[in-house]
């Protein structure tokens, strides 16, 4: 046996040289585990996009101080929020979210009354976001401002009109935000970005010092990711809440809605029910109506939008033209 073939028998043989080959395959497995592990927790920690193009105006509105006792405290201290770009601040104009409407119209001499509401309950404002122009529009693209990036799936729109509120919810740059929701303006962008909205009944909270896009239809309302949040500041906002008027505590079901959805209706409803019933709220057990055919038989003038010769239920057909009358007082009123 030649002197080549002695060696390579022994280093086979020499338990030594298996013990530094494990011991180096070893360490390179725990290296490249290691530097897993440190890049997956560096993408937990990585935050978005500084605004995520939410902003079109960064500003800081203060809040009062807490007032001493026996005066009540504030209901929001410590809660950045922001508004949409037809909000009016004093000393600033509002953009409506086009560029020539901003550069065509003067500042505003007060600030809109639901922001004061907050600020004097301790709320701090930081800015202006994002809308369609105008508020007409559902996607919440904006040539000029650019389109808010959706923070709960960047790869598709935000929603709209009032995109920008979404987005700096989801993003987690403010507590809340407040928007205008007219034919969904807030609702549509806050199932887009994966938030809570609220939109009150029209009227309830005052809209002076909003720039309108229609006046029979448009309704404050605010988005927020906590429910807790969403709770307070409506309590700030809403003249029920101020006066101790408690309604009673049931969910409604619009069955003929959810048969539009490709979940089945069942499904859904199972879902949300269970949910209610961990609240400590004590709900009442849950109502279902056909609102299609609530609004036909209590509206009787919508009769006169609904086609003649249509092939859906009758409750469909009152939603759709319920749908109709709505487009139509956006355009004109």
């Amino acid at each position: 046996m030649d002197s080549s073939a002695r060696s390579g028998a022994t280093g086979s043989s020499n338990p030594r040289a298996w013990i530094v080959a494990g011991v180096a395959v070893a360490g390179v497995i725990v290296l490249a585990e290691v530097a897993r592990r440190r890049r997956r927790w560096l993408r937990g920690k990585s935050s978005p996009p500084p605004y995520s193009g939410a902003f079109c105006d960064r500003l800081e509105l203060a809040p009062p101080p807490q007032p001493p006792p026996p005066a009540a405290r504030q209901q929001l201290p410590d809660l950045t929020f922001a508004v949409s770009d037809n909000f009016e601040i004093e000393g600033y104009v509002a953009g409506f979210g086009n560029p020539d409407w901003k550069r065509t119209h003067k500042a505003a001499s007060h600030t809109a009354a639901a922001v004061k509401a907050l600020l004097k309950q301790g709320a701090t404002c930081v800015g202006r976001t994002v809308m369609d122009e105008l508020g007409f529009g559902v996607t919440g693209e904006n040539l000029h401002c650019g389109t808010p990036i959706n923070p709960a799936s960047p790869s598709v729109v935000p929603g709209g009109s009032c995109s920008g509120s979404a987005v700096a919810v989801s993003a987690q740059l403010v507590e809340f935000a407040l928007g205008t929701d007219t034919t969904g303006d807030l609702r549509i962008p806050a199932s887009f970005c994966g938030v809570l909205c609220f939109r009150p009944s029209h009227g309830v909270v005052s809209t002076l010092g909003t720039l309108p896009n229609s006046h029979s239809l448009d309704t404050i309302g605010w988005l927020a990711r906590d429910p807790h949040i969403l709770s307070r500041v409506g309590d700030a906002l809403l003249p029920a809440a101020a006066c101790g008027l408690k309604g009673k505590r049931q969910l409604v079901f619009a069955d003929d809605c959810f048969e539009l959805l490709k979940i089945p209706n069942q499904k859904t409803v199972d879902v949300i029910e269970n949910a209610v019933r961990t609240l400590p709220y004590g709900f009442q057990p849950p109502k279902h109506i056909n609102i299609g055919q609530y609004i036909s038989s209590n509206v009787p003038s919508l009769k006169e939008f609904c086609e003649p010769s249509t092939k859906l239920q009758e409750g469909k057909s009152a939603l759709k033209a319920l749908c109709t009358v709505m487009l139509l007082l956006q355009r004109f009123v």
